[in-house]
């Protein structure tokens, strides 16, 4: 398995490393288990049961386009491993996530000419899915979000969706791609 770096880091402390023309060939001792949770909407996206606009994939993550976004470009970024909450999250797992999520935090505010990204979390409380998600909301100044208090709002129609996950996919192949020069 061929996983790209991003600014330098590497994944997971018990897999053996091994450079190779600017990537990281990682060989496993055994795979990341795969999500079993026959009643888990994300993890039904990441089987490919679920229809979902998905920005990014790599061996650990996942990053879809929110069904329902506070901000057009509000993107969820998933384990593949089924867990609910941020300390169930099995800590060999922990920076390959969250590489993940500062990558899309990237990716979005570059794609949608953003501020800057409000990234959160929620365990349990507020949680409509119970599968941990990193929610990474583009921001712009005065944009009106104050506090924990958000309108949510719809994407016009499926193309404009389609839309904001290109940009959002090619932002993350940029950046991607220039950290590796």
């Amino acid at each position: 398995m061929t996983v790209n770096t991003y600014f330098g880091c590497a994944f997971l402390g018990d897999t053996k490393m091994k450079e190779s023309s600017n990537q990281l060939k990682l060989f496993e001792e055994k795979p990341p288990s795969p999500s079993e949770n026959n009643s888990c909407a994300f993890c039904s996206i990441v089987r490919d049961e679920t229809k979902s606009l998905v920005v990014y994939s790599d061996s650990f993550s996942l990053a879809f386009l929110d069904k329902k976004p506070l901000f057009l470009g509000h993107t969820l970024v998933i384990p593949k491993s089924h867990c609910e909450t941020l300390a169930d999250l099995p800590g060999d797992l922990l920076q390959p996530l969250f590489s993940t999520v500062q990558l899309m935090g990237n990716a979005v505010q570059n794609a949608l000419s953003a501020d800057g990204t409000f990234v959160a979390i929620n365990n349990r409380v507020s949680q409509s899915v119970p599968h941990l998600h990193v929610h990474v909301v583009p921001r712009k100044m005065h944009d009106g979000l104050r506090g924990f208090f958000w309108p949510r709002q719809a994407y016009r129609d499926e193309s404009e969706a389609r839309q904001v996950a290109e940009k959002v996919r090619r932002s993350a192949s940029s950046i991607v791609l220039s950290s590796q020069r």
